[in-house]
Parts: structure tokens; sequence; C-alpha cells
């Protein structure tokens, strides 16, 4: 039975879990694992520190009570992990609302198994659609071909509805947003826009690099007749706009410029078991003793309590005193 009044200190409930199964990645986006940092040197946790299958289901089953309804599956790059259409089974079974964030590299080989398994919508990260400026945005040797033809495996299974997401970088590829609407246009999939943020503490963020989203949308109005809809959901996070002849709708993240921390009902857990109430925290709650414990019920209540001390609201908040205060990587607990 739901707890309805299980919410945090400003009134926000628990809907949305964003699980990582895995820290790794096969990507080196410079906004989220750039090459300097995690580079042939870096200490990945060890295989054995991530939570297994049956425990990440338990997780699941006790937010359930708390009126969870939402699970991601994030990395790292999930697909990096064996055997996940086995754990997409076990959370399809629990009849939350379950979805998957990958950067589609692997995509063509896995849609077939996580379709059947019980996934029902994909989001797929390309912040180009040239060759050399994604090369340049996801230090790897994976090709866009790659990605698209990972995308239509999407498509061909079933999987809607299927999003692109792109962070934009001011003097790398803000060029690259009116050509990536250009070539989903008519096709069902969603191309949303995502501010560069200033996540983790590796990515060299500043200020200048930010392109606001309004900013964004004027230059693509120049060419494209975009009209404002409704979100489907308060707790949205981005603000969607559509083809004024049908043809499609984009989306606007806008967490710099417009932050919408009122309005978030996300958590996440890290691939070790951590709990963390904001992308933005410098610490989590270590979840696996009670993970283990024959009660179920106690994770349960020590979720419920964490998330009622919570009033996380960085990105309103956000500073030049907050930038200076640690941050998780997003590598750590998806995105």
């Amino acid at each position: 039975m739901v707890q309805e009044e299980v919410t945090d200190r400003l009134g926000r409930q628990l809907r949305d879990l964003r699980i990582s199964v895995t820290d790794r990645c096969n990507f080196r986006c410079p906004y989220c694992m750039p090459r300097e940092r995690f580079g042939e040197d870096h200490t990945f946790l060890p295989r054995r520190a991530f939570l297994s299958f049956e425990e990440i289901e338990k997780v699941v089953r006790a937010c359930l009570p708390l009126g969870l309804d939402k699970v991601r599956l994030t990395g790292g790059e999930p697909l990096l992990r064996p055997g996940l259409a086995e754990l997409v089974s076990r959370l399809s079974d629990l009849g939350v609302d379950l979805a998957l964030t990958t950067n589609g590299s692997l995509l063509r080989r896995h849609a077939d198994a996580l379709s059947s398994a019980g996934l029902k919508r994909v989001t797929i990260s390309l912040d180009a659609i040239d060759e050399e400026v994604h090369q340049k945005m996801s230090d790897s040797s994976v090709t866009v071909a790659e990605i698209l033809d990972g995308i239509d495996a999407a498509i061909e299974v079933g999987l809607s509805p299927i999003k692109v997401n792109c962070v934009i970088k001011r003097g790398v590829n803000e060029e690259q947003a009116a050509k990536l609407v250009r070539h989903f246009r008519g096709t069902g999939v969603i191309v949303r826009f995502i501010e560069f943020m200033d996540v983790g503490r590796t990515n060299g963020w500043t200020l200048s690099e930010v392109i606001p989203s309004a900013a964004l949308l004027n230059y693509l109005q120049t060419e494209f007749d975009l009209l404002p809809l409704e979100s489907e959901r308060s707790s949205d996070v981005a603000a969607r706009w559509g083809h004024s002849d049908d043809s499609g709708e984009i989306g606007l993240i806008s967490s710099v410029s417009e932050p919408f921390c009122g309005d978030c009902v996300r958590a996440r857990i890290s691939a070790d078991g951590r709990l963390f109430t904001c992308l933005f925290a410098s610490g989590g709650h270590d979840l696996r003793a009670l993970i283990h414990d024959a009660n179920g019920g106690d994770l349960t209540a020590a979720i419920a309590a964490i998330w009622q001390r919570r009033s996380d609201r960085y990105s309103e908040l956000r500073s030049e005193e907050t930038s200076a205060l640690p941050r998780i990587e997003m590598s750590y607990i998806g995105g």
C-alpha cells in the first residue's frame, strides 16, 4: 500500500528511481567521463562490488510502497553489464514504467532481448550527427552510423517512444542541433537538448560554455515552426515543443537556466548500492546492509527516512560557492 505522505522537506514525492548497473563506459564524453580523468589508470569499481540483479530488485520492491512508479536503468553504459535482460525481466514483472538510457553503441546486439524481457522505452545519447563532431563529443571509435543502427533496432522491436538526448556545449556542437532535428523529424524519435551541466568535478564546466535553452530554441525556430506542448506530468524535466505540421517534437532540458528542482521526484542508486537524492550530491547512503536484512520493511523504512530528510535543490542555488562543493561524478550514479 502506498504511503501517500512520504515526501521530502519540500513536499516532493519519490516517483522515479534511476539505477546505475555499472560505472564503466566505452565512451569518454568530456562532460561525463573525460579521458584525462578516466583513462587507462583509472580505478573503476570491482565487479564484485556491483549490486546483483536480485539486490536491485529488492531495492525497487522496497520503494514501491513509497509511491515509486518509474525506473530507469543507467550506467556508465548499462549494456556493458552482462545479462541485463534478466534484470529487465525481474523489474518489468513489478509493474513499473521501465526505461533504459544508453549510448546506443551496443543496442543493435541487445534490443530484441531487452524488448522481449519487458523493456518499454529507451533513451539514446547522441551529441552530433556529423562524424567529426561526434568523435570529439564521445571520444570513442564508435561511429554515428553504429548508433543510428542501434536506434533503428530499437524501432524495429517496438521500443517507444524513443528519445535522443543531446548535450549542447558552446563552441563544440551547437550547430548540430538543427541537423539532429532535421534528421529525426517524421521518424517518431524525440530529440531532446540538454544544457551542459556542472555534474561532478572533472568536466571543466564553466557557465560561458552553456547555451541557454531559450537561445537554442530561438535558433531552431529560424528553421522550424515549433509550438509549445503540454507536459505529460509536472515532474517531467523537458519542455516539449512540436512541429506545427505534427511531424514530431523536440524537448529542452534547462537545468542551468531554468532549474526544475521544485518538481524533482528522482532518486538514484549507484552500482554499488548507495542512494543519492540529487544528481549534484556530494555523498550517498549505503543500503547494502539493509538490502540483506531479512525484513524488507526495514529497507522501505530506511529509504523513506532518507527521503523525508531530503532538501536538495542544487540547481536553484547554483553559485560560485556551490560550485566549489564536492560532487559525485555522473558516471557513478547515472544521468
